[in-house]
């Protein structure tokens, strides 16, 4: 399911799928299929640091059982 996204949004979202998931899978190919939607390597190294950052921070705060605060919980 793509849910209406562009290809672009989809070629991004897969490849964050993959590096979160299984990052020491990631081959040439993965990198060539968001640069032929047309992403640049500034493009795509943004998205593998935002995805690292947001998986490190992620982690820290789970490791140090940080829970959200109580006006941010779900109704």
């Amino acid at each position: 399911m793509t849910a209406g996204l562009d290809n672009r949004r989809v070629a991004m979202f897969r490849y964050v799928e993959q590096l979160t998931r299984s990052p020491a899978d990631i081959e040439p190919a993965d990198i060539e299929a968001l640069r032929s939607v047309g992403f640049s390597d500034r493009d795509i190294l943004d998205i593998a640091e935002v995805t690292a950052y947001f998986a490190y921070v992620n982690r820290i705060a789970d490791g140090l059982g940080v829970t959200v605060e109580p006006w941010l919980a779900d109704d």
